[in-house]
């Protein structure tokens, strides 16, 4: 490192111009006198006392003021070091409390105007998923975040994978890169949706052309990401051809996305199995949020995910309980028309 990059490190950790000349002269000499320092930096006896003492505080000097007389020692480079990597670390825990507590509830747009960043947000965006991902994506594209599919599904999540072709060639293997996979031998825009919290939304031209001038919008939004989830199963996901389904999951599970609860129960209730449901809910039509819980057997699953379609509308995804006295309906969080409204559902298989 050249002396004019140390100086600016040092500047960077709050030093002053005045201080790092005094520093780096006490460290030249390892120890000299205040007069000694003060020929060599060109400032008053009286400042280098000042001076010293600001960088004894820091860590970087130590002042023998109990000899006359007075000495500056530069403390050996490696204490420094780890005394400000001590103090970077404390504060590094500070600083992460802070940051999460204020991320909890992002809210951001952001236009993205080059190919590398959609790839990159697209690939940030899935491997952080925890619990769904609707994704559009054009055939082409489809190997560069393949790995990062398979891994979602791996841990759990819900994937719901529509994968278009401009020439109308169907793509051949897809098996174990999402939950359901669908094709749309047309050209469509990229829609990228997870957790009901992060969005994308790309002209295809944007990932299949270096030189595009179009733009795409990544987005932090609870409240339109929904939005988006909903034109996604409403418009693509209806138009596209079923391709792959992956094998119903091993009982019991917990699932905090209500979509992947439904999926599951269906593809067990299509194997012929009996289906136990437990679940906290929230009457719907209730004026306050009190949860009680409910138990039983599904009998019945309204939903889009697999064909055949058993929804009126494609929001719609319930699961209908016997709890013994009564048939109940169970939706996800928001729902309006089901008796009930859920965060979290665990199924199981009678014993």
């Amino acid at each position: 490192m050249d002396d004019s990059t140390l100086r600016d490190r040092l500047g960077q950790l709050g030093l002053s111009e005045k201080e790092v000349d005094t520093y780096l002269s006490i460290l030249g000499s390892g120890e000299a006198t205040a007069s000694e320092i003060a020929d060599d930096t060109g400032v008053s006896k009286r400042y280098v006392y000042s001076i010293s003492e600001s960088l004894e505080d820091r860590g970087f000097v130590e002042v023998n003021d109990h000899v006359v007389p007075t000495t500056i020692r530069a403390r050996p480079p490696e204490e420094v070091i780890d005394a400000l990597t001590d103090q970077l670390e404390e504060m590094g825990g500070a600083l992460d409390s802070r940051y999460s507590a204020s991320a909890r509830e992002p809210q951001q747009f952001d236009v993205i105007k080059s190919r590398v960043t959609v790839i990159k947000r697209l690939t940030e965006y899935i491997r952080n998923a925890e619990r769904e991902i609707m994704l559009s994506v054009p055939q082409q594209y489809l190997p560069e975040i393949s790995g990062e599919l398979t891994a979602a599904v791996d841990r759990g999540v819900l994937v719901m994978l529509v994968v278009s072709s401009a020439d109308g060639i169907v793509p051949e293997d897809v098996s174990g890169l999402a939950s359901v996979t669908r094709s749309w031998d047309q050209p469509m825009p990229i829609m990228l949706t997870v957790d009901a919290q992060f969005g994308l939304v790309s002209p295809t031209e944007m990932v299949i052309r270096t030189n595009s001038d179009q733009r795409a919008i990544a987005f932090v939004q609870q409240q339109l990401v929904p939005v988006l989830s909903g034109s996604f199963l409403g418009n693509y996901w209806l138009m596209a051809t079923e391709e792959t389904v992956a094998d119903p999951t091993t009982l019991p599970a917990t699932y905090h996305d209500f979509r992947h609860a439904v999926l599951q129960a269906t593809l067990h209730l299509r194997a012929g199995h009996d289906i136990h449901v437990s679940a906290g809910v929230r009457a719907v039509q209730a004026d306050d949020d009190t949860t009680t819980t409910i138990e039983g057997t599904v009998v019945e699953t309204k939903q889009g995910l697999v064909e055949p379609g058993t929804n009126s509308y494609p929001i719609e995804h319930t699961l209908i309980v016997d709890i013994g006295d009564r048939t109940v309906s169970l939706g996800g969080p928001g729902s309006f028309i089901e008796d009930y409204e859920t965060d979290e559902v665990t199924l199981s298989q009678p014993e």
